[in-house]
C-alpha cells in the first residue's frame, strides 16, 4: 500500500469514528495574499460551523452522510443569533439534531449547509428558522418611549439637536411616577402617628428652665431641620412620668428595669411620640435603644393589626441580637418580634415570619433576601428604625437599604440613629426623613465621651505583644477588657497565644459561627472569661455594661472607628480607661487623634505631637515636590 492510500484511508477512518466537518487541504502553500485575508478575519470559525473561507477551497464532505447539504441564504444580521456566544448555540443545534453545519461567509447573505440525513436536515431547518422568528418579532416588538408621552400635536414640542427625536417631557414622566405610587399604596389604612399627652409639670416650665435644664443635663440640645417656618422645641421630660403618664404598661417595665430618670438621648421621647422624624445623634451606650422602642410599641399598638407594623434595620447581627432582647425584656402588650439576619437558621426565620410578627429587627443583607423572594411584606410597616446608621454606609449597605425602603409605605414615621454626623449620613437622612427634627448631646462634632480616661502609647509592631502582656499581667480580679485588632488573623493568633499561657480569652470576628459568637459573648457578659479579642465588626453590637477596660491592639481605618471603640467602656454612668498602641504605619491619623484627645480633657503624649509633626512636613513636602516636578519618593531603576 503506498503512503497516499494509507494516509486516505485513515483520515476517511477518523472522519467516519467522530463525525466532524473536515475540509479537503489544497497541497499548495498558501499565497501571501489568502494569509492576510485569513489574518483579516476571511476565515473564522463557530462551534462545528463558523465562517468558512476563502470560497476556492472544496467544501466539507461527511463520512457517513450520503445525502447532499441542504443549503439556504441568512441574513448576515441573524449569523451571531444562531452560532451563539462562543459557538454554544450552533454546537447545540447540532447536537440536538445529530447534524453538522457550516456557515459560509457572503454579502449581504451568508450561506448555510447543512449535513445528515434528509429527516435530521429538516430539523435543523426549523430550529434555525425559529431562533431567527423569535428575534426578529423581539427587535419588532414596540418598545417603550419615554418620548412618546409628549403629545404630538404640540407646536412648542422640542427636538433634539438631530431635528428628529422628542425630548423627554420630564414633567409628564414624574406625573406618571406619581400615579404608579398611588396606585401602589392604594387601599392601606392611615396612620396614627400623635400619641404624646404633655405633663402639667412639663408644660409649665418656662423657656428659661428648660434652657438651664438642658445644660445642666449634659448640654442636651434640639433642633428643628425643617425648611421655613420652625416648629416648637417640646420641653423636656425630666422624669419618664412625663413622657409615659398615659402608657401603665410601659412605666411597669421601666420601674421593673430600676432605671432613675431619662438619658439625653431619650428626650427624643416627646418628638417621636408627636409623629415627627426624629435624628438621634450621641455616643455608644447613652439609651439609644429604648429611646426609640419605647414609643414604637405604642405606635405600632396603636395601628390597624394587618401585618408587621415596625422594622429596626441594624448594621451587625450582634446589635439585631441585642435590639431583639430588649424587645422581649420590655414587652409590650404581646407583641411578637423576629431577629432575622445573615448567619441564622434561614428557614426558621422565615417560619417565625410566616407565623404573624409585629416588630421585625434584621441586618440589611438577609431582609433584602427574603424580600426579593416575597417572604416577608412590608406594606404595613409604619415605623421605620435605622439604627447605627453611619455603620451601615460605612459597610456598604446602601443599596440594600433603598431596595428595602422601596417596598415601605412612604408616609412611614422614620427615626434614625448615630454615633457621628458626617456627610454621608446627613445625605442619608435627607434622602429618607421627612422634616424631621434632630437630637443630640454636646455637640455635633466627632469627640470621645468623656467618662473614659484615654492613654496612648507609641511604639512599634515587635513591640506590641510585650504591652499587651504586661497589661494582662497588670490587670485586677474585677478587671473586664476588650482587646481591638484590625484583622481576623491576628484575633486568632493573639487568642492562641494567650490560651497557651493558660490565660481564659475569647475571641469574636467573622469567620467564626454564629453559635460560637453567642457563647463568646455570654461568656464575657457573665464573666466567665474577662478577655474577650474582637475585631471592629463587634464594636457596635456590644451591650456591655460593666467593660473596664478597652485596648485598642491596631489601631483602627479611621478615627470615627476609633471614638466607637472607646464607647465600649465608661457606659450606663460608670467611668472607663483605654489603652491605643499606635505605630509608624499609623502617623496620618494622629493630628486627627490630638484633636480628640484634646476636646476630652486628655493628656497628649509628646511622642504623638512629633509623629503629627513629622507627617505633617513630610506630606508638604510631598506636595512641593509635586509642584517643582520633582521625583517623589525613592529613585526609580532603569535596566537596559
Amino acid at each position: 500500500m503506498s503512503r497516499q492510500e494509507a494516509g486516505a484511508n485513515a483520515s476517511s477512518l477518523v472522519a467516519a469514528s467522530q463525525q466532524v466537518t473536515v475540509v479537503s487541504q489544497v497541497p499548495e502553500r498558501r499565497s501571501a495574499e489568502e494569509a492576510n485575508q485569513r489574518s483579516r478575519g476571511g476565515q473564522r470559525a463557530a462551534g462545528g460551523g463558523g465562517w468558512r473561507g476563502p470560497p476556492g477551497l472544496q467544501q466539507p464532505v461527511v463520512a457517513g452522510f450520503q445525502e447532499p447539504p441542504l443549503s439556504f441564504r441568512l441574513k448576515n444580521d441573524w449569523v451571531g443569533v444562531v452560532i451563539g456566544r462562543g459557538g454554544s448555540k450552533i454546537k447545540e443545534i447540532q447536537n440536538t439534531t445529530y447534524t453538522k453545519i457550516q456557515i459560509i461567509k457572503g454579502y449581504p447573505e451568508a450561506e448555510v449547509r447543512i449535513f445528515g440525513t434528509e429527516e435530521m436536515q429538516s430539523k435543523a431547518r426549523i430550529v434555525i428558522d425559529n431562533i431567527v422568528k423569535k428575534q426578529e418579532e423581539y427587535k419588532s416588538e414596540p418598545k417603550v418611549d419615554v418620548a412618546a408621552i409628549q403629545p404630538l400635536d404640540r407646536e412648542d414640542t422640542k427636538k433634539d439637536v438631530s431635528g428628529n427625536q422628542k425630548l423627554i417631557d420630564w414633567d409628564k414622566f414624574r406625573e406618571n411616577i406619581l400615579e404608579w405610587s398611588e396606585k401602589k399604596w392604594a387601599g392601606l389604612p392611615l396612620i396614627k402617628k400623635n400619641f404624646y399627652m404633655e405633663s402639667e409639670i412639663t408644660s409649665s416650665m418656662s423657656q428659661e428652665q428648660v434652657q438651664n435644664w438642658r445644660k445642666e443635663n449634659y448640654n442636651i440640645m434640639c433642633d428643628d431641620l425643617k425648611d421655613g417656618e420652625k416648629r416648637p422645641i417640646p420641653n423636656p421630660a425630666c422624669k419618664f412620668e412625663d413622657a409615659f403618664q398615659c402608657y401603665p404598661e410601659v412605666m411597669i417595665n421601666i420601674k421593673k428595669a430600676g432605671f432613675q430618670k431619662p438619658t439625653p438621648i431619650q428626650q427624643a421621647w416627646p418628638i417621636i411620640l408627636q409623629g415627627i422624624d426624629l435624628i438621634g445623634v450621641a455616643q455608644t451606650g447613652t439609651g439609644k435603644t429604648l429611646s426609640y422602642l419605647m414609643p414604637g410599641f405604642i405606635h405600632v399598638d396603636s395601628q390597624p393589626s394587618n401585618g408587621p407594623g415596625m422594622l429596626v434595620l441594624t448594621p451587625t447581627r450582634e446589635l439585631a441580637l441585642q435590639v431583639e432582647a430588649e424587645c422581649s425584656k420590655y414587652s409590650y402588650k404581646g407583641l411578637k418580634s423576629v431577629c432575622v439576619y445573615g448567619g441564622g437558621d434561614r428557614d426558621g426565620q422565615i417560619k417565625d415570619l410566616l407565623k404573624g410578627v409585629d416588630i421585625i429587627i434584621a441586618t440589611p443583607g438577609r431582609l433584602n433576601d427574603l424580600q426579593m423572594n416575597n417572604f416577608v411584606y412590608l406594606k404595613s410597616i409604619s415605623y421605620l428604625v435605622l439604627d447605627e446608621a453611619d455603620k451601615m454606609l460605612d459597610m456598604g449597605f446602601e443599596p440594600q437599604i433603598m431596595k428595602i425602603l422601596l417596598d415601605i409605605r412612604p408616609d412611614r414615621q422614620t427615626v434614625m440613629t448615630s454615633a457621628t454626623w458626617p456627610y454621608a449620613v446627613r445625605r442619608l437622612a435627607q434622602s429618607y426623613l421627612k422634616e424631621p427634627m434632630i437630637v443630640y448631646v454636646g455637640t455635633l462634632d466627632l469627640v470621645a465621651v468623656s467618662t473614659v480616661k484615654q492613654n496612648i502609647i507609641v511604639t512599634t509592631e515587635d513591640e506590641k505583644r510585650s504591652h499587651i502582656q504586661t497589661f494582662i499581667e497588670s490587670m485586677s480580679p474585677k478587671d473586664k477588657v476588650i482587646i481591638f485588632v484590625s484583622r481576623k488573623a491576628v484575633a486568632d493568633h493573639l487568642s492562641s497565644d494567650l490560651g497557651i499561657r493558660h490565660i481564659s480569652v475569647e475571641s469574636l470576628h467573622g469567620n467564626r459561627e454564629q453559635g460560637d459568637r453567642e457563647r463568646a459573648l455570654k461568656n464575657f457578659k457573665t464573666g466567665k472569661v474577662r478577655i474577650l479579642i474582637a475585631t471592629d465588626l463587634a464594636s457596635r453590637g456590644l451591650d456591655v455594661h460593666d467593660v473596664t477596660h478597652v485596648y485598642n491592639y491596631d489601631f483602627p481605618r479611621n478615627i470615627e472607628e476609633y471614638v466607637h471603640r472607646v464607647g465600649r467602656t465608661g457606659r450606663a454612668g460608670r467611668t472607663g480607661v483605654s489603652i491605643t498602641l499606635i505605630t509608624r504605619s499609623d502617623w496620618k491619623i494622629a493630628g486627627e487623634l490630638i484633636h480628640i484627645l484634646e476636646r476630652a480633657n486628655q493628656s497628649i503624649p509628646e511622642d504623638l505631637v512629633e509623629m503629627a509633626e513629622r507627617y505633617k512636613a513630610n506630606k508638604l513636602k510631598k506636595e512641593m515636590e509635586k509642584k517643582l516636578g520633582r521625583p517623589q519618593g525613592k529613585p526609580k531603576k532603569f535596566y537596559y
